[in-house]
């Protein structure tokens, strides 16, 4: 449960104007710069001071500054709340649980601002790079900007173990998830408030994979991601254990790399396809291949259809069952068609085919009849419903 050390202002109709600002009348976004915290008692007073001096002498807009503290054991939320009291247009966020991206969702969600940034709290990123970063996305340029340690021009000190990790992290989300930005973990990003709030529901991660599932998303819904080269500098006192952190990332990589039914359904279908393979050897061994071939057929057939129903598709309860097992059924006698005549061409060039050869010989077959398994469910068992008459869908069309 999140708690605030005083009322948050409304959200503002329009940009605030900026005190201070260069030209007398200018108008500009509200900016929120959060630092998310976690037993920073003895950092973050200078930390935050730091912050607020830089933004009162160099940020040509509106701004503000709110310390997320999730849940810190130590004097952290004393020290931030006494720096509330200090220091003008600074804030506290309170919560009970620990986690980064579950700091900035609570602190995101109930932001007054027009422009959200966060920054860790060491202030590893040289702060000459916010206004940068920033201006893509006040300009209109861009709805997320990040700090990029890989960019070219940045300068960046810190161990190997840890350009190792990062470099090797970076490289696997461009192979597997084909994302365009050069750095998803560097402390340093801005996010419009709009696409933040179309993001959020949709990022299930709390912890520091936050920052990768949100720019993945971005990239999906063809948000444009401004980059920026960053100056870096390694806080020997970082609270971040690397190699569980890393382990968490990749275990998110594959969640997002299983997002799309295709991809779930390819994986199911895999798995069915060796299934299936095992069960063929161990049925051919005590009855004929026809049998085992049916047999293994039939019974890797229900899991794939149930797993499907489950997982590709998420599909509960009995609505349909019937007709989705149908169409599974249809789907297994197709299968089973291709794998007989693959068996019965095999046994027509070798008297006593090798096994090796049978296996390979309806996995090809299985393998041939997956297409079709996947646009039959699609588009009839596992379609959603129809809710629309036809004179509504001719008047959607019309208008």
């Amino acid at each position: 449960m999140a708690t605030t050390d005083e009322q948050l202002p409304p959200k503002p109709k329009r940009p605030a104007t900026v005190k201070g600002a260069r030209r007398a009348g200018l108008r500009a976004p509200l900016v929120e710069v959060v630092v998310p915290v976690y037993n920073e008692q003895a950092a973050l007073e200078r930390s935050i001071r730091r912050l607020h001096s830089f933004l009162q002498e160099n940020l040509p807009w509106a701004w503000r500054i709110v310390i997320a503290d999730n849940a810190s054991s130590d004097g952290t939320l004393e020290v931030a709340n006494r720096l509330s009291r200090e220091l003008d247009r600074t804030h506290v966020l309170h919560l009970d649980q620990k986690g980064r991206g579950r700091a900035l969702r609570a602190a995101w969600s109930v932001s007054p601002a027009e422009v959200l940034c966060y920054m860790d709290v060491d202030l590893s990123t040289d702060l000459r790079a916010l206004l940068p970063l920033l201006a893509g996305i006040v300009s209109g340029h861009c709805e997320v900007a990040i700090g990029s340690r890989l960019a070219p021009g940045a300068r960046i000190v810190r161990s190997r173990k840890r350009e190792l990790i990062s470099r090797a992290y970076n490289r696997i989300l461009r192979l597997t998830l084909r994302v365009g930005f050069s750095d998803a973990q560097c402390g340093f990003k801005a996010i419009r408030a709009d696409a933040a709030r179309k993001l959020l529901p949709q990022v299930r991660d709390e912890e520091w994979f936050f920052d990768t599932e949100l720019l993945v998303l971005a990239e999906r819904h063809g948000m444009r991601i401004g980059e920026v080269a960053v100056d870096w500098v390694e806080d020997p006192d970082t609270r971040v254990d690397i190699v569980p952190t890393a382990l968490d990332d990749l275990r998110g990589v594959l969640r997002l790399r299983l997002a799309t039914p295709l991809a779930r359904f390819l994986l199911i279908g895999a798995l069915s396809t060796i299934a299936y393979a095992l069960l063929y050897v161990l049925l051919a061994a005590r009855i004929d291949d026809g049998g085992a071939d049916a047999l293994a057929l039939a019974i890797t057939a229900l899991a794939n259809t149930q797993a499907n129903r489950r997982f590709t598709f998420q599909l509960h309860g009995r609505r349909r069952l019937a007709r989705q097992y149908a169409a599974g059924g249809v789907i297994y006698l197709l299968t089973l068609g291709l794998s007989l005549g693959a068996l019965g061409v095999l046994h027509g060039v070798y008297r006593q085919p090798p096994l090796w050869l049978e296996v390979a010989s309806l996995v090809a077959a299985s393998a041939l009849a997956t297409g079709t398994r996947y646009v039959r469910l699609r588009s009839s068992a596992f379609a959603p419903p129809r809710t629309s008459s036809p004179v509504s869908d001719l008047a959607s069309e019309l208008g």
